[in-house]
């Protein structure tokens, strides 16, 4: 037996399901000049028509309110990245600053080892991270880092200089 479209449906919620009987005689009594003995001959087919004609506004309605749901949905998501956005530009603007700070940094701490006797300056760029004295050393003129390598002791002076060269390469070996 094939069942109606109202059949198959649920019932929305808080509300009870009716029989497929009780439900013709509310259709058939909501017609004008029916009467309820009407009801218990009503034809399966005018049932079946009424769940066709709601069928199509019960879909309007529930697109409707997914439409709704959707609208919120995309409201938050822009509110999201408006604040990812915002957070953005602050991260931006902090590197900027950053960039500044230790390009000045850098520029000064150049100056600084370029104005050291050769023997100090050999002495504290041992003492330091290998890359950062190999970056200092690349800065410099080439005739002060000369000397400031001629300084150091061989084993110090000659990873700074492997360093430098290969920092030099245009591109990576391996």
């Amino acid at each position: 037996m094939k069942r109606s479209f109202c059949a198959r449906t649920a019932a929305p919620a808080g509300r009870t399901r009716l029989p497929l009987a009780a439900l013709a005689t509310v259709v058939l009594l909501s017609v004008p000049g029916a009467r309820a003995a009407d009801t218990a001959n009503a034809p399966e087919d005018e049932v079946e028509r009424f769940c066709t004609n709601i069928a199509d506004a019960a879909r309007d309605r529930r697109y409707a309110l997914q439409a709704q749901e959707l609208d919120g949905l995309r409201g938050e998501v822009d509110a999201r990245i408006a604040a990812l956005e915002e957070k953005r530009a602050e991260y931006e603007a902090w590197l900027a600053r950053r960039d500044a700070f230790l390009a000045r940094a850098e520029g000064n701490l150049v100056e600084i080892y370029s104005n050291m006797r050769p023997d100090a300056a050999a002495e504290r760029l041992a003492e330091v991270r290998a890359e950062l004295a190999a970056a200092i050393l690349m800065k410099l003129e080439p005739r002060t880092a000369g000397v400031i390598l001629n300084e150091m002791n061989s084993k110090d002076a000659a990873a700074l200089t492997t360093i430098m060269a290969s920092a030099a390469r245009p591109e990576d070996p391996s």
